[in-house]
C-alpha cells in the first residue's frame, strides 16, 4: 500500500509541476500579447500560431516534469539540468512573444527599438523553430539524465 502511494506521488508531483509550467508559459504568452495589442489580438495570434505555441509550452512543461522527477529520484538538486530548463524556457517564451513583436513598432520609437522589433517580426517563424529545437534538446538532455538515474536507482534497490 505504501509503495503504491509513493509511486503515485512520484508520478503525480512531476505531472502537476509540468502542467503548471505549461499553463504559466501560455499565461505569459497571452499576457504579453494582451498588453501589446489587446485580448482579441492575443486570441487571433494564438489561433494563427497555435501549432508553434502549444508545442513550445508543452515541451517546456515536459522538461519541468522530467526535471522534477529526476530531482525527486536523486533526492538532491540536479544543478546541471536546472540550467537547461531555464535556458529552454527562456527561449520558448521569447519565441512565442516574438511572433507578435512587430506590433511593438507602434511604441518602438519611444523605446528606441525599431530595428530589434523589425528583426523579430521578420524572423518570427524561425524563432519558433529555434525554441522548439531548444525544447527538444532540453528534453533529450534531461530525459537521458533521468534514464541513467533510473537505471542506477533500480540497481541500488535490487542490491
Amino acid at each position: 500500500m505504501l509503495a503504491s502511494m509513493t509511486m503515485n506521488a512520484a508520478v503525480t508531483r512531476p505531472l502537476n509541476f509540468g502542467l503548471l509550467a505549461f499553463a504559466i508559459l501560455l499565461a505569459i504568452y497571452f499576457a504579453a500579447l494582451t498588453l501589446i495589442s489587446g485580448g482579441s489580438f492575443a486570441v487571433n495570434q494564438f489561433a494563427e500560431f497555435w501549432y508553434y505555441v502549444v508545442p513550445l509550452a508543452a515541451g517546456f512543461g515536459l522538461q519541468v516534469a522530467l526535471f522534477t522527477r529526476l530531482r525527486n529520484l536523486l533526492h538532491r538538486s540536479a544543478a546541471d539540468s536546472r540550467g537547461v530548463v531555464a535556458a529552454s524556457g527562456t527561449t520558448s517564451t521569447a519565441a512565442m512573444i516574438s511572433c507578435c513583436a512587430h506590433y511593438l513598432v507602434n511604441v518602438a520609437p519611444v523605446l528606441g527599438a525599431t530595428g530589434v522589433v523589425s528583426f523579430a517580426a521578420q524572423y518570427q517563424v524561425e524563432f519558433f523553430w529555434v525554441g522548439i529545437a531548444f525544447n527538444l534538446a532540453g528534453i533529450a538532455f534531461i530525459g537521458n539524465r533521468l534514464w541513467k538515474a533510473t537505471k542506477e536507482h533500480a540497481l541500488c534497490v535490487q542490491a
